[in-house]
């Protein structure tokens, strides 16, 4: 590798643990519970649905032609119809379709991140989202979240200590991966307040906020923003239809949209068209809100049973958090727990999570982990709770 002509970006290429983790998995020849992969259950996906449409769709001989750069005339409308009425009500002219939501945070950072510049993250915060500013060079400012989410009040004092605006902040306010916490909405409108001083770009990640099965709903950062040029949001149908679709959306001011288009036909030229289809006749024939009905009442049920299994296991050992809606718990144990070492045992013992250190880029979180509960039955769940507290012990033993 030393001989070969990189750029000097390819050192700021970290990956992802989270995505690695599916094939490290994979590899493995025994039963596992797997909390690791934030997805819906293969149950949850609705998989007979999706192929009696594709039985139709995808025989027509267009299906398979290059789309619009900025989506299938027919997905952006029915997508615009699904929308109106909600917190992420928009207009044609500031959407685009992407190839998940992943690629609408490649090209928010593409856009708007220099070498140098200093972007703000949550700490913790999704992986794939501090790596790929990295992966643009940024200088990460990483903010504590708490159960009302990024704490605002800190952030305005880092970036008094940091002694430069930021060119963008990075936030998950509803359901936050990995903590499951929401941002309360003083604090929203706060942050939207700071974005406006400072003049940085916000990147409002939302792919969990349809998933709410308790609480009350407060206004997305797009409505709170109302047409802010200065907030870009991102949003994908990967959790709430299924992660292999691919596709998700960007909402953004239209004097982006020309650069937006360019920028993804650098990339991939367009989101895969047949996809596209399926996903556009999953919407027009109204099947997304029974669909999210039902996947809200299932979350809530195996939510409350790993809260349960692990008050069961870990008691006083361990606390957790109590997410209203999304997939996720964060978990804490006292400082000499090291859940790096705890993988590594949990693996062999069954069950498999996320260490807390891969959501900080500055590692701040080496007694924590995260547990998706969507991905896995109640049974499930419990067992793998009760294999996680038999790792637990054999790593607190072997001390």
């Amino acid at each position: 590798m030393s001989r070969l002509p990189l750029a000097s970006r390819t050192t700021d290429l970290v990956g992802s643990v989270i995505d690695s983790s599916t094939s490290l998995l994979a590899r493995q020849r025994h039963d596992i519970v797997r909390f690791a992969m934030g997805s819906p259950a293969a149950e949850a996906v609705p998989s007979q649905l999706l192929g009696h449409l594709a039985a139709t769709e995808l025989a027509a001989p267009d299906a398979y032609d290059y789309a619009a750069t900025e989506g299938d005339p027919r997905l952006r409308e029915a997508l615009l119809a699904e929308l109106d009425g909600t917190t992420d009500r928009t207009t044609p002219e500031r959407l685009l379709i992407t190839a998940g939501g992943m690629q609408g945070l490649d090209l928010a950072f593409k856009l708007f991140v220099d070498p140098g510049d200093l972007v703000v993250v949550e700490s913790p915060t999704y992986t794939n989202g501090s790596a790929t500013a990295m992966s643009y060079q940024a200088q990460l400012l990483e903010v504590p979240v708490d159960e009302e989410g990024m704490q605002v009040d800190r952030l305005e004092e880092l970036v008094t200590h940091a002694g430069r605006a930021p060119k963008a902040i990075y936030a998950i306010p509803t359901f936050q991966n990995p903590s499951g916490a929401s941002m309360s909405i003083e604090r929203r409108r706060r942050l939207i307040e700071l974005t406006r001083r400072w003049g940085s770009l916000l990147i409002d990640d939302d792919p969990y906020g349809r998933l709410r099965f308790a609480g009350t709903e407060v206004p997305s950062l797009h409505e709170l923003a109302d047409g802010d040029p200065l907030v870009l949001s991102v949003r994908t149908f990967s959790k709430i239809i299924g992660p292999g679709l691919r596709v998700g959306w960007i909402d953004a001011d239209p004097a982006l949209q020309q650069l937006l288009i360019n920028a993804k036909q650098a990339m991939d030229t367009c989101t895969n068209m047949p996809l596209q289809r399926l996903v556009a006749a999953f919407l027009e024939g109204g099947h997304l809100r029974d669909h999210l009905t039902t996947q809200q009442a299932a979350y809530r049920e195996r939510k409350l049973t790993m809260q349960a299994a692990l008050e069961d296991w870990f008691g006083a050992l361990a606390r957790w958090t109590d997410p209203e809606g999304g997939f996720f718990l964060w978990v804490t144990f006292q400082e000499s727990v090291d859940t790096e070492a705890l993988f590594e045992q949990a693996l062999a013992d069954g069950v498999a999570f996320i260490p807390g250190n891969a959501f900080s880029p500055s590692k701040f979180f080496p007694n924590a982990l995260r547990l998706c509960f969507a991905s896995s039955t109640p049974d499930r769940i419990r067992e793998g709770v009760a294999r996680l507290r038999t790792a637990y012990d054999h790593l607190v033993g072997a001390v």
